[in-house]
């Protein structure tokens, strides 16, 4: 028998979702009131972590987004069209459960947001990924994962689809 935790990415539906504390209020109030109304509202599409059990261990969100060439670092910008929007993906919300905390499931999350945010780019443009970061740790989980900051936005973090393509392809 397998002690190894088992724990799968679906989109949010019935799940228990008030029992889910990751330590920030904000993180926490939006997966217990507001994430529901947003994928009802199409405003945003929250996945859950769920463990063998069915507990929620962690959440992202992905919306679509538009970001000023502008607001690019240079040498990504001068590679697209001049356009002053360029469609991106929003990666809007990220936690993980302080129960779960220690696993590298912050990881696991990105890594599935990234890889269903290239493979929805097929059919709805997207020049890259924007998240940001509401600390200085989730700020160096972004860097390490080859995220660039944004121009005048040092809280907001950019990842080139072509990045995400080479990682999944």
């Amino acid at each position: 028998m397998s002690t190894t935790p088992q724990y799968f990415v679906e989109p949010l539906g019935a799940h228990d979702r008030l029992s889910f504390s990751c330590g920030v209020s904000d993180l926490d109030f939006y997966l217990h009131v507001q994430a529901g109304q947003d994928a009802t509202r199409k405003v945003a599409a929250p996945f859950v972590l769920v463990d063998a059990h069915g507990n929620v261990a962690g959440y992202y969100t992905l919306s679509a987004y538009a970001i000023r060439l502008s607001e690019l670092p240079p040498h990504i910008a001068r590679k697209l069209p001049k356009y002053p929007l360029i469609p991106a993906t929003l990666l809007g919300r990220l936690a993980v459960s302080q129960a779960h905390h220690g696993r590298k499931l912050g990881r696991l999350l990105l890594m599935d947001a990234l890889c269903r945010s290239w493979k929805n780019a097929a059919e709805v443009a997207s020049v890259g990924v924007i998240a940001e970061a509401y600390n200085d740790a989730v700020r160096d989980f972004y860097l390490r994962h080859e995220f660039v900051p944004l121009v005048d936005h040092p809280r907001k973090f950019f990842i080139a689809m072509r990045t995400i393509q080479k990682a999944f392809a």
